[in-house]
């Protein structure tokens, strides 16, 4: 019964998330910390991160990692599946279908509200991120990660995995 619940975990957001990793990573949460209780808010975020500082898409390294921690390699390779399968069949049957209809006003409307619904679920993440992290770190450490890591980015353009890397750093040393 665990290889389904992992099956269901990984293809059921890959199925409705579209515009895929942002877009479907808070759904992946919803089942993995919510639903099943696989994981703690703080341990997604770790896996998340470290998802984000190594290379390929964050999906697949995050299912494979969260399949193999509930079921081993046998649960590992069915997450990746779940989560590869589903994504590669709808984008060749939506692109078909887009393509045919790319001239439609309704098609061009519905891609103009993609990117600020994925906005919306990626602030909502954040914010989830952000008050786990008062919770667990407190406010100065929060303020202080934060902060580096806007300078970071923003003005330095520093790439985002040696951001994820540098604070992941910053914990391991001051709340290790």
């Amino acid at each position: 019964m665990i290889y389904w619940h992992v099956f269901l975990a990984f293809f059921i957001p890959n199925i409705i998330g579209y515009g895929g990793g942002p877009a479907t990573i808070p759904l992946i949460e919803a089942e993995v910390v919510g639903r099943y209780g696989w994981m703690s808010s703080q341990e997604f975020a770790e896996t998340l991160a470290l998802g984000n500082a190594l290379p390929s898409p964050i999906n697949t390294k995050m299912a494979g990692y969260i399949g193999y921690e509930v079921a081993g390699l046998s649960g590992a390779v069915i997450a990746v599946l779940a989560t590869v399968v589903p994504s590669l069949l709808l984008m060749l049957g939506a692109l078909g279908l887009l393509y045919r209809h790319r001239d439609s006003p309704r098609v061009k409307r519905m891609s103009q509200w993609v990117r600020p619904v994925v906005a919306l679920m990626m602030a909502w993440l954040t914010w989830s991120f952000f008050s786990e992290g008062l919770a667990n770190a407190g406010l100065i450490h929060t303020l202080i990660i934060g902060g580096m890591a806007a300078i970071a980015l923003l003005r330095f353009n520093a790439h985002p995995a040696f951001v994820v890397m540098a604070a992941l750093a910053y914990g391991g040393v001051f709340l290790g």
